[in-house]
């Protein structure tokens, strides 16, 4: 993705250009006197929108329940505190 810097001059001179370049996926930085003042990208689709397609062309299964959390796995068994192990280690 390019990132195009442009003056505000410019961009009114030439505003469809940089309004093509966006909507290709390109960056638009706007300066007024050398100094950023805005930023052009491109609109991009609402997640769900996003998340529908990839499950219609296969990519993604879901089946519409709210994703369970898994608790991490202990792996430390020992009733050692990682800090002390370290400090043993060291010695």
């Amino acid at each position: 993705m390019t990132q195009y810097t442009v003056g505000v001059r410019d961009l009114k001179a030439r505003l469809s250009f940089y309004l093509e370049k966006a909507q290709k996926g390109h960056v638009v930085v706007v300066t007024l006197r050398g100094k950023p003042i805005a930023r052009l990208t491109p609109v991009r689709e609402e997640l769900s929108a996003r998340a529908q397609a990839l499950r219609a062309a296969g990519i993604i299964q879901w089946s519409g329940k709210r994703p369970t959390i898994k608790k991490p796995k202990l792996v430390n068994k020992d009733k050692k505190q990682l800090s002390d192990m370290i400090v043993e280690m060291r010695q």
